[in-house]
C-alpha cells in the first residue's frame, strides 16, 4: 500500500480509501460481512474509512462504528453530511442548526467521539459559506472533528469557500471529494486545477464508474453490476450515451489486457496517477470486490498506459455529463436563470 499526504495537513493516508456507500441495505450487506471488509482492509494497509450519514439511512456509520472498535486509532475516519436525513426540511443542508445535531448523530451512531474529517456531502446554496465555515470552525476547536472538506463542489465553489474562510477568520475545507474516472474526466478542466493551487487533499470517488470500469459491463456480456437494478438508465444500452461508454470500455480492455493489468488495475491506477488526487475510493460490497481492488494498490501506469487512455477518452471529457452532481442550480431550474 502507498500512502500520500492529504493535502497540506500532514496526515498520511492510503492511496485507496475504504468507502461505505455498499454497506447496510444499499449493498445488501450483513454486519459479519462488513466486519470482515473492514478488517481485510485494514490488514491490506488502508487507513482511510470514508461513509456519510444518509448512507442507507444511518445504517452504514453504525456498521462501521461495530467493524472499527477497538481499532479506532488506526484509522483516519471520515463522514458527511447536508444530504437529506427525512422528510423534515431543517434535516439536511450546511445550517449551524442542523450540523451541529447531524454531528451528534453521526458521532452516536459510529460510538466515538471525533471524526477526522467531516465532509459537506454537497454545496447547499441556501446557506452561506461563511454560516457553514463557521459551524465547522467552531465544532473543530470543540474537538469533534480534527478537519473538514467539501465533496462534489463545482470549481467556482471551492474558491469561494476558500476566499470566505479567508475573508471571515474562519477554518477552510481542506480537502475535496469529487467524482473521477476515466469515464468522467471533467474534473481536470477546472476542479483540479483549483484544488492544487490550494494545496487541498482529494479522495476521488466512483473511481470505477459505477461497475463500468470494473469488467462488470461487457460487450455481448450480462450486466453484472448491481448498480444496474436501481439505476438502470445508466445501462440502458440502448441510449447513444451509454453505447458511446461501451464502446470506450472495450478499447480500454485491450489496452489493460496489453499491459498485463485487469480493468479495475487500470482504472484505479489511472485515476491515483493524477498528480491533484490524493487517493481513489473503493466501495467494495463483497471480500471478493475488494481483493479484486485492493489488487490495484501498487499500480503504477506507464506513460504509454496513460497516452493510450487519452486516447480513448480525451482529458477533460467526460462521457456521460448528465451523471455529473456538480452542475449549477441555475442549469437545472429555469427559475433561476431567468427574470
Amino acid at each position: 500500500m502507498q500512502y500520500r499526504t492529504l493535502g497540506r495537513t500532514g496526515v498520511q493516508v492510503s492511496t485507496l480509501v475504504l468507502g461505505a456507500m455498499n454497506f447496510g441495505k444499499v449493498g445488501n450487506t450483513t454486519q459479519d460481512e462488513v466486519t470482515a471488509i473492514v478488517g481485510a482492509a485494514l490488514d491490506a494497509g488502508v487507513n482511510l474509512i470514508d461513509t456519510a450519514d444518509m448512507y442507507s439511512s444511518g445504517q452504514s456509520e453504525e456498521m462501521v462504528g461495530k467493524a472499527i472498535a477497538g481499532r479506532r486509532d488506526d484509522i483516519v475516519l471520515a463522514t458527511k453530511a447536508t444530504l437529506p436525513m427525512g422528510d423534515d426540511p431543517n434535516r439536511r443542508g450546511g445550517s449551524r442548526r442542523w450540523l451541529v445535531t447531524a454531528l451528534d448523530d453521526s458521532l452516536r451512531r459510529l460510538g466515538v467521539d471525533h471524526v477526522d474529517l467531516y465532509q459537506i456531502h454537497r454545496w447547499d446554496p441556501a446557506t452561506s459559506d461563511e454560516e457553514t465555515l463557521a459551524a465547522l470552525t467552531d465544532l473543530q476547536r470543540a474537538g469533534k472533528i480534527r478537519y473538514f472538506g467539501s465533496s462534489t463542489f463545482p470549481a467556482y465553489r471551492v474558491v469561494q469557500a476558500q476566499w470566505a474562510a479567508r475573508s471571515y477568520h474562519l477554518g477552510r475545507y481542506v480537502t475535496e471529494q469529487p467524482s473521477y474516472s476515466i469515464l468522467q474526466r471533467g474534473v481536470e478542466t477546472h476542479v483540479l486545477p483549483v484544488t492544487e493551487e490550494y494545496g487541498m487533499g482529494v479522495l476521488a470517488w466512483s473511481p470505477l464508474a459505477s461497475g463500468w470500469l470494473s469488467g462488470a459491463v461487457r460487450a455481448g456480456r450480462e450486466i453484472t453490476t448491481s448498480r444496474a437494478s436501481f439505476l438502470p438508465q445508466r445501462f440502458d444500452l440502448s441510449l447513444p450515451v451509454n453505447r458511446a461508454r461501451l464502446d470506450a470500455v472495450e478499447r480500454l480492455a485491450k489496452v489493460a489486457e496489453e499491459a498485463g493489468l485487469s480493468m479495475i488495475q487500470l482504472a484505479l491506477g489511472f485515476v491515483t496517477a493524477h498528480p491533484g488526487v490524493t487517493s481513489a475510493i473503493i466501495g467494495p460490497r463483497t471480500l471478493d470486490h475488494l481483493t479484486s481492488q485492493l489488487a490495484a494498490a501498487d499500480t503504477v501506469l506507464p506513460a504509454e498506459v496513460l497516452d493510450a487512455i487519452d486516447g480513448i477518452v480525451a482529458p477533460g471529457v467526460d462521457l456521460a455529463p448528465e451523471e455529473k452532481l456538480d452542475t449549477p442550480p441555475s442549469l437545472l431550474d429555469a427559475s433561476l436563470r431567468r427574470r
